[in-house]
Parts: structure tokens; sequence; C-alpha cells
């Protein structure tokens, strides 16, 4: 595993809102390898966040076939993976909705947006479709943290955290990051393919 230098050690405090960025890895963990999480919930029951960069294979309606309209969906954690959850920006349109920071709400009325998209009322760059979830307890995630398994950083990327642009979110990190992570950033996942 890639062992960072002494100033790029975590500084920042993990909480609802940061940002977890996997450290580069030869192995790498078939679920984390290269993945963005968005916090969305930080307290002493547990940590829970998505996978904001890992789209799968297939598409909303062919989950859901009620729903008429061609949303990605993500992976979002090993935890639930049966489980549908969705992160929005239009709590207005979406009854019990949660914020979670910068205008990023977590979950709410599934029927309500089943319905809004069907009528063409909710646009991809407005939510994003996720399959399971990612969770911690907390010694688990310091544990991760203090064997660098994870870098916490900000979420300066709060206004495309929904987008289909998100893709790359762990090259762009790897290169912001600089000091021996920047050659991460275009090193192919799979070494053998160098």
């Amino acid at each position: 595993m890639f062992k960072p230098s002494q100033e790029l050690m975590n500084t920042l405090i993990p909480e609802r809102g940061k940002l977890l960025v996997s450290e580069p890895s030869i192995i790498g963990d078939v679920s984390f390898s290269r993945s963005v999480v968005l916090l969305t919930e930080f307290n002493d029951d547990g940590i829970v966040g998505f996978i904001i960069n890992k789209p799968l294979d297939f598409t909303l309606n062919e989950l859901i076939p009620e729903i008429h309209q061609e949303f990605e969906v993500y992976e979002g954690g090993p935890v639930s993976q049966d489980n549908l959850y969705f992160l929005h920006r239009i709590p207005e349109l979406i009854p019990n909705s949660h914020l979670i920071q910068d205008g990023i709400y977590w979950g709410g009325d599934f029927q309500t947006v089943s319905t809004l998209i069907n009528l063409n009322k909710i646009q991809t760059e407005d939510i994003k479709f996720f399959l399971g979830y990612s969770g911690w307890e907390r010694e688990q995630l310091q544990q991760e943290l203090d064997s660098n398994s994870w870098v916490v950083t900000d979420n300066e990327d709060s206004s495309e955290v929904l987008s289909d642009q998100m893709h790359d979110i762990w090259k762009h990190k790897m290169r912001n990051l600089g000091d021996g992570y920047e050659i991460w950033s275009n090193a192919p996942e799979n070494p053998s393919y160098n």
C-alpha cells in the first residue's frame, strides 16, 4: 500500500458532508478501490456514506419498471446492497428529506420521487441513486484512518456530487493531494495492465 508523507496524513476530522478518498493500493479492496465516499451520517451510533463515483451497469428503470426514465444507479457500498437509496437537491419536492450539507439531502418519500420522475419533474442532475451504502462503527473507521486506508477531504465539489460527471473524482482528488499522490491519478487500476 502507498504510504503518504507525514505532511499528507489525515488532518481533517471525518464528519457529515466530508469526503473519504480511498488511498492508492496495489491489491485494492473490491468495494472501495478508487472510491470517493460522501459521509451522510456521523454520530455515536455509526457512520454512513455513499460511494459517489462507481456507476453500475444498469439503470433505475431496469430495477423498477414502473419508472420510465433512465437514471444511473451507483454502487453505494457493500452494506445492504438489496436496498435502493438516494441523494438529491430538491427537498421542496420530496417530503421527509434530511439535510446533509450545502444543499444535498438524503432520502425522502420514494413514491413521490417515482411519480415526479415519470412526470419529468426530476432531472438526472437533481438526484443520484445507490444500491447499498458504506457503513462503519466509529472505532472501525478510526482504525482504517490510522492505517492510512482513507484521506478525509472537504467536499469542494458539493454542487457536482449528484452529477454524472463524478466518475473521475478519485483521479482528481489524487492530483489535488499532490506530493506522491498525483502519480496514481493516471495509473491503471490493475497494475498488470501497465
